[in-house]
Order: C-alpha cells, then structure tokens, then sequence
C-alpha cells in the first residue's frame, strides 16, 4: 500500500489529544534522562526500514521477535516510555492510535525537545502481527559497513547519498557500546589520536563491551551539525561515521551540513519524513495493538 494514506489529520477526529499527550510524555522523559530522546528516534529508525512497530515485540515461546536481533540486541532501549505512553493513549482513546504512529510522533517530538527540526509526521499506520529478526540483521546498517555498502544499504530503501548523510546525522544525540567501536579505536587510522587516546580508558582492548562514549563527544546531548564538524577533524566514534568524510563522494555533503546547520535541518527533517512513509501497514493490513509488546 502506498504512503499516500497517510495523512496529517488521522486522528483529528478520532483521538484529538494524541499529539498533545506523546509530546508530553517525550519532553518529561527527556527531562529524567537527556540520554532517552536518541533512544527514542533510534527505536523509530530500527523500527523502519516498514514502520510497523515490529521492533516493539517480545519474544514469547512461540515467536522470536527483532529485539535480540544483532543491531538491537542489548542497546535498543526505551521501551518502557513507550508502554507508558501508549497507556495514556488508550485511556484517552482506546483502541485508535498504533504503537507505530506513536513510534514515529515520539521520534520527531525527541528531536525537537533536544533542538532541532520539526516536520509534519504523516500518520495512520497500524502495527504489524509478526516480526523479521532475520530481516532486521540484515537490513539495519552496521557500525562497520564502508562507504560503498552504507550507500548500497540506503539505496536498497530508496535513500540516496545525500538522504543517507543527513539521516546519519542522528548520531548528533545519542551513546554507542566499547563493542562496536573498539576495532576503529586501536586498529585504524583515519581517527584523530587525542579523541582516540580520550576513549581508550573507558573502551579498553578487551572486557567493557558495554561502557558507553557518546556518538558527538562535543555535545551529545543537543541535536546540532557538529556530528559533520567532528566527522572532518577524524572524530567520527563509528567507523562507519567516518567513512562519510573519508575522502570519497559523501565528502562535499559532509562538507555542506559541517558549515550549515539550516541546510542539515532542512534535508534531516525531509528524510524522516521519508523514512518514516516506507511501506506502512494501512487500511485493514495489520491491526491496532492495545499493548505494543504483544499482538492483540
């Protein structure tokens, strides 16, 4: 089905205070937890890639889910604010608004809560009834990839470089495991060596897989353009961050965003919204789960 049935006003009528209540809900757990606002807008990007709340599913006896999937596996987090938001939006109106809409809207108001772009987040998805982790290993781009694989991996959803460039720049908020940058710390090159020398102690060659250093060591915690300032002095935390500004064709895009903050907002929000349309569950496909872990 195609995203043209997504709409702004779907719940309009049917549940007006539903934006009201998830913007609440986000801007107060953010205030317990700065940390929590990247969490949420990476619970939404590892959700899509469909943008059905697959993500959201536990494992039961009977159905393995994606959150043991390699990507998500002991890093994706913020469930719980999403249970307690999906609670209040049942009171208010039960049985109309889907988890993954909830995903969606609590990803934007975490961007805006943290100081950057808003968009329009289309809405009227409905919650998938099963889960791929096979899929989810192979779909969501790894901290390792290079350049040419990172461009293969955004084009296989429709993204092109740039579009895949500005989506990264997400990592502008946001903590990442000793685990899955300790190989760029003491094996590459391309890094700067007082950065690299600053992670060392909390990152060490073996043991402390998940000690945590955040993603923009400068300010990890406001959603800003300095990810693309850190990438061009070598401080990318990923490999697959630095590959960005490495020399190659993304070079100029980096380049761009590093030097003009409107122009990242602008693209990063147009993305999203993007990203967020990628093949949702519409109409009568799916349903309306009433708890986002399990399926009704």
């Amino acid at each position: 089905m195609s995203s043209a049935q997504l709409t702004s006003n779907f719940y309009n009528s049917s549940c007006p205070n539903v934006l009201s209540i998830i913007k609440t809900a986000v801007n107060s757990a953010i205030a317990t937890e700065s940390r929590m606002g990247a969490s949420l807008l990476r619970l939404h990007f590892h959700d899509c890639f469909g943008c059905d709340a697959s993500v959201l599913l536990d494992d039961t006896s009977s159905f393995t889910g994606e959150k043991t999937a390699n990507p998500n596996s002991g890093s994706i987090r913020g469930f719980d604010v999403i249970d307690t938001i999906k609670t209040q939006v049942e009171s208010s109106c039960a049985g109309i608004v889907s988890c993954a809409d909830i995903l969606a809207v609590a990803a934007r108001d975490s961007v805006v809560k943290l100081g950057g772009p808003s968009w329009t987040v289309l809405l009227g998805r409905r919650d998938s009834t099963t889960a791929s982790l096979s899929t989810a290993n192979s779909d969501i781009p790894a901290p390792t990839l290079n350049l040419s694989s990172l461009i293969s991996s955004f084009s296989n959803k429709g993204f092109n470089s740039r579009e895949m460039v500005a989506l990264s720049g997400s990592h502008t908020i946001g903590q990442a495991r000793c685990t899955t940058f300790r190989d760029r710390l003491y094996n590459e090159t391309d890094i700067n060596a007082t950065f690299a020398t600053s992670l060392k102690s909390n990152c060490p060659q073996s043991g402390s897989d998940n000690n945590i250093s955040p993603l923009d060591t400068t300010s990890p915690t406001t959603f800003d353009n300095v990810y693309y300032k850190n990438l061009r002095i070598q401080k990318g935390l990923l490999h697959s961050d630095q590959q960005l500004s490495s020399g190659g064709s993304t070079d100029s895009i980096v380049n761009t965003y590093s030097s003009n903050s409107a122009t990242f907002f602008t693209d990063f929000a147009n993305a999203m919204v993007k990203m967020g349309n990628l093949s949702p569950l519409t109409g009568t496909n799916g349903q309306i789960r009433k708890n986002c872990r399990k399926t009704n």
